[in-house]
């Protein structure tokens, strides 16, 4: 143990109730021999201080810069591990039994640092060292594909104490991770994080892990597919679970699936929810699943020419925090469609859905199934903006008027529409094509239509001028605003 590199004063006989009178009447040059000083607070308050010191520095072995102050900073640290909660965290550099030797028996974080001199080989002794028992936490990031086969046979053998497992490997497909990896047996992990590292019988860990609250599995190769059936069958027991993520690199999946079971489990702490993949494939999970607490929704879709999605429908709609979104965005570009729902002034939205797709004739006729008039809010939500960050030039033909036609539609309770100017033409000029009574067919409930840059202000575009007037003989008018 190191020692102690400053001594602590002796404590003053002064209380902390403050300076005594003949303090007060002295000179103001003139030291003070009762001046109350940190060493004067007991054992409890110093540790209360060092709780706060250590939660706000952040770093791991924050706790160092306490124990080398004095002999008695030091007893306080290490009188109270749990509490301070005190980690070792070990990156490579050395042999870790340099860095066990010198301090207490702590629990172990490994947390391989960027510097190249850092060494793969000495994190996976130290994995397959006697030590593994005190691990708590493994942190690796861009794995050399040339180190993993070793460090995933360095934890075939139960880590008792771990908590948190985080796994990234670089981009050549990796070795699959066995049945027995951690020894098949997780009770205390509470965080399991694996980006390109396919271990398909990861339902099986997972019945064992029932505290687990964070679920990230990304870029997921085809050689770890996980069926539906068997993630829920695990995920059912995880009733902690809060934040799961799915992510998958293949867009394969079975033609034939078997059909969903007529119960579904419940995962009562789910808030957040993610998924890259297939739609087949979120419909089989989400039909297997209810989640009261959700409130947060991300997906991904590959693209498909047929997005039949009941499941994801009925899940948003017995979502009770989906309920009050007031507003929505389309942003398309040259790579994919995402659609966005807010709720009131909040900028982080509940719900987001993105197609990977290039072309805009195939994004909104995607969009439009997937936005159908069976997709619940969408008839709640009163204001719509549209962006288009593609850098080439969009061109306007018949099937893509009648497509954003097709994806307007639901949209009944819309007052505001707000396209930005790349975009605006191309809208303005499907809703001209309504004529007569179909001209409130299509947003019925449209009251403003905002155009970025008028010129001269106020002024309406010739491409939407048809509209407006028909809008304004049936009786419902709508105005074009100015949008800055």
């Amino acid at each position: 143990m190191p020692k102690s590199l400053l001594p602590c004063a002796a404590r003053s006989s002064t209380t902390i109730g403050g300076p005594s009178q003949a303090s007060l009447e002295g000179s103001p040059g003139e030291h003070r021999q009762d001046r109350v000083t940190i060493n004067t607070l007991p054992d409890d308050v110093l540790l209360e201080i060092f709780h706060f010191y250590v939660d706000q520095d952040k770093r791991t072995n924050g706790w160092h810069t306490l124990v080398h102050v004095c002999q008695r900073w030091r007893h306080v640290v290490f009188a109270s591990p749990r509490r301070l909660n005190l980690r070792l965290e070990y990156a490579g550099k050395r042999p870790v039994s340099e860095m066990l030797d010198v301090w207490p028996a702590l629990p172990v974080v490994i947390d391989h640092g960027s510097d190249l001199s850092y060494s793969w080989k000495n994190i996976a002794v130290a994995l397959e060292s006697e030590h593994r028992h005190r691990i708590c936490k493994i942190d690796l990031w861009d794995i050399p594909t040339s180190e993993w086969r070793r460090l995933a046979a360095a934890m075939q053998k139960p880590f008792p104490e771990l908590t948190s497992l985080q796994f990234r490997v670089q981009d050549d497909t990796p070795t699959s991770l066995p049945h027995s990896f951690l020894g098949g047996s997780a009770p205390l992990l509470r965080e399991l994080r694996l980006e390109n590292c396919p271990f398909p019988g990861i339902p099986t860990l997972l019945l064992s892990a029932s505290q687990l609250v964070v679920l990230d599995l990304w870029f997921i190769p085809y050689s770890g597919y996980i069926y539906p059936q068997d993630l829920v069958t695990a995920l059912s027991v995880l009733s902690r679970l809060e934040i799961l993520g799915l992510g998958f690199e293949s867009p394969l999946y079975p033609a034939s699936r078997p059909p969903p079971p007529l119960t579904r489990s419940v995962l009562p702490a789910l808030v957040f929810l993610s998924f890259r993949g297939v739609h087949e494939y979120l419909e089989d999970l989400v039909a297997q699943i209810e989640a009261p607490l959700l409130n947060n929704l991300d997906v991904i879709f590959f693209m498909d020419i047929d997005f039949v999605i009941p499941q994801l429908h009925r899940l948003i709609s017995q979502t009770e925090s989906f309920k009050t979104c007031d507003r929505a965005t389309v942003y398309t570009s040259d790579r994919a469609i995402r659609f966005t729902v807010y709720r009131g002034t909040n900028q982080l939205p509940p719900l987001s859905m993105e197609i990977s797709c290039g072309e805009l004739d195939r994004q909104l006729a995607s969009l439009a199934q997937v936005c159908s008039s069976s997709f619940p809010l969408l008839s709640a939500l009163s204001q719509l903006d549209i962006t288009d960050y593609a850098p080439q030039s969009r061109s306007k033909d018949e099937m893509e008027t009648t497509q954003w036609l097709e994806f307007l539609a639901p949209f009944t309770a819309m007052k505001d529409l707000r396209p930005t100017h790349q975009v605006a033409p191309h809208v303005c000029q499907a809703l001209e094509e309504l004529a007569g009574e179909r001209v409130t067919e299509v947003l019925p409930a449209l009251q403003n239509i905002f155009l970025e840059g008028l010129e001269p202000l106020g002024s309406v575009p010739k491409y939407i001028e048809g509209f407006i007037a028909a809008r304004k003989l049936s009786g419902h008018p709508v105005a074009v605003h100015c949008w800055e």
